[in-house]
């Protein structure tokens, strides 16, 4: 079988994540992949054994959304043709191409499917997730146009039904990690700060992320000389809120890591993970900390609640600076906490999140739409 994946591999986010890692995996299964993404031409070529690699021209690309040139739909059409994949699965990157798509594909009578990524809260508490909302609701029309649409579970599910997205065409199957290369094992990292408790947040330093609460109740918290919160990622906000939280603070700044060795040695070195975002999809950095066996702390935005369940510290996303101001210091003086929340995270990923369970139910999802000759 040949899927022409349409996704993204920069800026990076989550996206890049999962359209690398599900790819990758692909691949290694027997599968010809193409993959179509918005690049400039001297972009480098990745080593991916790829049948083709199609970059599309744009004006705009960022880590939320892209900005398609006039001549992409074109190029991506004459693409297809050329190629002539069994399916087309598009990694929804947020862009006007993405409307475009179904009747592309009806012309060329290629089966459709999409990844819906864009981050939501469940009871749509706050300013900004009632801005996702709105996303959604943009977006329900089209992807009732598309032959599948999966959705990383029931609350995402739920939502697009409700504005008319038929339940026929939605498939829940959660992100996945790879359990092998996300464990538990030594952390040369960890040789830095051998008498420290370590905590991590990794992500965009963004609004929605809500980064600073955590920064505030880090700082309210006053953890000790021998606690240190690491930062992995970037992003717009890191200009301002940088300054004011620095190593004074026990706050380490690394910025984006995009070497994976290097990222899990960090995750691997550290204690606890929190991720206090205000909206959210599935997150695969939760699911990354997870697997590595970190305690984890997260809000119940989007999915993520539903993953942490009986398996770390689930956080309203309202007040989220009060909720920390108390559980930073309460993991602080019961270090073991760390360790008993951390088994169960891995165990939580190994029964329902890992990589290869989410990559075999996209292949019978691939075989039947394929089977059936399902278009539009």
């Amino acid at each position: 079988m040949h899927i022409a994946w349409l996704g993204k591999k920069s800026p990076f986010c989550g996206n890049v994540t999962y359209s690398r890692e599900i790819t990758n995996a692909l691949l290694d299964r027997g599968y010809k992949v193409s993959f179509l993404h918005f690049s400039e031409e001297s972009d480098e070529s990745s080593p991916e054994n790829y049948v083709a690699e199609v970059n599309l021209p744009f004006l705009y690309k960022s880590q939320i959304y892209t900005i398609p040139a006039p001549k992409s739909t074109k190029i991506l059409l004459r693409s297809l043709q050329k190629l002539q994949p069994d399916i087309v699965h598009a990694s929804l990157t947020l862009s006007p191409l993405d409307f475009r798509l179904p009747e592309i594909c009806q012309q060329l009578k290629i089966p459709l499917v999409a990844t819906f990524h864009p981050p939501f809260d469940s009871m749509w508490r706050n300013i900004k997730s009632s801005t996702q909302y709105l996303t959604y609701q943009l977006y329900a029309p089209s992807l009732a146009k598309y032959n599948q649409t999966i959705v990383f579970s029931e609350l995402q599910k739920d939502l697009l039904i409700k504005l008319g997205v038929p339940a026929s065409k939605l498939a829940i199957i959660p992100n996945g990690v790879d359990t092998e290369k996300y464990s538990p094992n030594q952390s040369y990292f960890k040789k830095k700060y051998p008498q420290h408790q370590l905590y991590v947040y990794q992500g965009r330093i963004a609004v929605e992320k809500n980064v600073e609460s955590l920064l505030k109740a880090w700082k309210y918290a006053e953890m000790g000389t021998n606690a240190k919160l690491f930062i992995i990622g970037d992003g717009h906000l890191t200009p301002t809120l940088k300054p004011l939280y620095n190593q004074e603070d026990g706050v380490i700044w690394l910025g984006a890591i995009v070497d994976d060795e290097k990222r899990i040695d960090i995750l691997r070195s550290c204690d606890v993970f929190v991720l206090p975002s205000l909206v959210e999809g599935l997150s695969l950095s939760l699911l990354e900390a997870m697997a590595c066996g970190l305690g984890c702390v997260a809000t119940d935005a989007g999915a993520d609640g539903e993953v942490l369940a009986h398996a770390g510290i689930v956080l309203s996303t309202q007040e989220v600076t009060t909720q920390l101001k108390t559980i930073l210091p309460l993991l602080a003086h019961h270090p073991e906490m760390a360790g008993l929340l951390g088994k169960k995270a891995r165990n939580r990923v190994l029964e329902k999140y890992t990589l290869r369970d989410n990559v075999t139910k996209l292949e019978q999802l691939y075989k039947e739409l394929c089977s059936q000759k399902v278009y539009f």
